[in-house]
């Protein structure tokens, strides 16, 4: 790949790095990162993931933006209310960075559509806010083999891991089933200090590129947490577990899907 010399401009903090380099910036060009959620994740994620020259972002959500969003989903700007949140978005990428391709599903996932939409993308970043759609993702990407970041925030406190097909725990390794109805919150009830959001997301873009360019630890086989009240950080150990009913060595779900389960963002172990 040549580049051009604003590219070279654009991208020069990336090129100088040792990890990085001209070679590693070429990969993050031609890599396509499927965002679910355009929402307090899926935000920081897109705009990190766009500023970094990622080739194609796609972007899946079938929600617009309301008054109550923008509090913490910064991709979206007051007169954006009203408007899808994947279009939102879109123009907010494409003015940061017109050379990335943005593809928008103003939709959301399901058990009908989840594999046809993901099928085009190395990594997934999952930014949804409820237990069924994460448990959805998690196992089309282990039937697909795709990569993907999973993260979860409620009030002050963060959580994230990154699968990898056959390498790593996936998300029922660590949390097996849907939590019982009523068990934990949603952030509309419990309530989400914003800047946590912008912390985890920020994260999941991380990862994201350091996949790409095969530089440093990915969070596989390890849970980070965060609380942000406290501003305290750990890391737990998981590991494959051999009886996961989708990734495990006889798996009982070979099929995807559809589960109910009120909304909540994060479950904690």
């Amino acid at each position: 790949m040549n580049f051009s010399e604003e590219q070279l401009e654009r991208y020069s903090r990336h090129i100088i790095l040792a990890e990085v380099g001209v070679k590693g910036q070429e990969k993050i060009m031609q890599a396509k990162v499927l965002i679910i959620g355009v929402g307090g994740l899926g935000s920081p994620a897109a705009l990190y993931l766009a500023a970094a020259g990622c080739g194609t972002i796609g972007l899946v959500d079938g929600d617009c933006v309301e008054v109550s969003n923008l509090q913490r989903q910064v991709i979206h700007f007051t007169p954006d209310i009203g408007k899808p949140k994947v279009i939102s978005a879109k123009e907010k990428i494409e003015k940061i960075n017109p050379e990335v391709k943005v593809n928008t599903y103003k939709e959301r996932v399901f058990a009908r559509n989840i594999t046809d939409i993901i099928k085009d993308y190395d990594f997934i970043i999952d930014g949804t806010d409820n237990f069924p759609a994460k448990f959805l993702i998690n196992d089309a990407c282990v039937f697909s083999k795709k990569p993907f970041s999973h993260g979860g925030i409620l009030k002050f406190d963060g959580q994230t891991m990154t699968y990898l097909p056959k390498i790593s725990a996936c998300y029922r390794c660590v949390f097996g089933t849907l939590p019982p109805k009523g068990a934990v919150p949603s952030c509309s009830q419990a309530g989400i200090l914003g800047a946590i959001a912008g912390m985890l997301g920020t994260i999941q873009a991380a990862e994201a590129l350091k996949y790409f360019v095969q530089k440093g630890e990915l969070l596989t086989n390890r849970l980070l947490i965060f609380d942000a009240l406290n501003m305290n950080f750990r890391t737990v150990k998981v590991r494959k577990n051999p009886e996961c009913p989708v990734c495990g060595d006889k798996p009982t779900i070979t099929k995807l899907i559809d589960q109910e389960q009120p909304a909540c963002d994060l479950r904690k172990k």
